[in-house]
């Protein structure tokens, strides 16, 4: 098929090309050869007159106006599977789909089990992949290599539409034998506590954790780092060191480990927490399926309230 003279089969190549910058691989991801794969970036070249990828060192790179179509195309693509996708009537028991759901190990503990289990039962065709955060999230969101994305509302950007699920507040943690704290921690005690902190990606970008000391005005004494939340209490408990923690998780943790529940004098504020999806899967109703899902499932009484805000707020800009 061509449009305006372009072979539009060169979309899913151009595709390929543009994200591994490499022909070998992109051959690879499209079951093509190399032979193959080097003819259709020839015929890109010359439709586009421009090299695409040249070749600087031992590696290749984009060109300006290749750097310029990666996010078009990819943006291309997912419009065109969410248009094939999408079907007037759904049944979720006749839904044959891999989903797939970026989130930190706090929320796939306390907030995806009983989703995933209601899925099972209702829609046992979605198979479903739990990952954890790498160094840019956004983009593999903007990239359509994921679904969803399950974060605290204020690291999540304007570009694509979300909902907000639940609010979470924040307590510490120590070991339960720790004698030298009590029920609560002042912001002295708070202060001088050696702590366990949480980072994510390859470079330990700092958790939610980090972020609430820092607004707080604390400049914590941080002797451990771990890069999941799940990680904290075997590294609190016997020892004097204490963690900031989700709420809803430490109550997780706290009914089966020798831990307590200790509650911060520092005025943590509370943080809401909200999924998001592509902009252009926001009509697509298995998107809008699992995504009602959640938010019955998962959702507080405050964002429950929100979404039928929101939904007759549409409703009025459509009528």
């Amino acid at each position: 098929m061509r449009l305006n003279k372009f072979d539009m089969n060169l979309v899913v190549v151009l595709d390929a090309l543009l994200t591994e910058r490499n022909i070998t691989r992109a051959g690879e991801r499209l079951f093509l050869s190399q032979s193959a794969t080097s003819g259709a970036l020839a015929r890109l070249r010359d439709y586009f007159d421009d090299p695409l990828l040249v070749q600087v060192g031992r590696k290749m790179v984009l060109t300006p106006l290749a750097e310029s179509l990666v996010q078009p195309i990819r943006s291309l693509l997912i419009q065109a599977q969410t248009t094939l996708e999408t079907r007037p009537e759904m049944n979720p028991a006749d839904i044959s789909r891999k989903l797939t759901f970026l989130m930190s190990d706090h929320t796939s503990t306390v907030v995806m089990p009983a989703v995933a289990r209601e899925i099972s039962k209702q829609a046992p065709g979605i198979s479903l992949e739990i990952a954890t955060p790498g160094d840019d999230p956004w983009s593999e969101l903007d990239q359509g290599k994921i679904d969803f994305l399950l974060m605290p509302n204020t690291f999540l950007n304007d570009d694509h539409p979300k909902l907000q699920l639940f609010i979470e507040e924040f307590v510490c943690i120590c070991s339960a034998d720790n004698p030298d704290i009590g029920d609560s921690i002042s912001h002295q005690q708070y202060a001088e506590a050696s702590h366990i902190g949480v980072g994510f990606g390859s470079q330990l970008r700092p958790g939610i954790d980090a972020v609430l000391a820092k607004n707080a005005g604390v400049e914590r004494k941080v002797a451990m780092t771990v890069s999941a939340y799940s990680q904290l209490p075997q590294y609190v408990i016997g020892t004097d060191r204490i963690a900031t923690v989700h709420k809803r998780l430490a109550d997780f943790w706290g009914e089966f480990l020798p831990i307590r529940i200790v509650k911060p004098e520092i005025n943590f504020p509370k943080i809401p927490w909200s999924l998001q999806w592509h902009q252009y899967r926001d009509l697509d109703p298995v998107i809008g399926w699992v995504r009602d899902l959640m938010l019955d499932i998962t959702g507080d009484e405050v964002s429950r309230q929100l979404a039928v805000g929101e939904a007759a707020e549409q409703l009025r800009s459509q009528g």
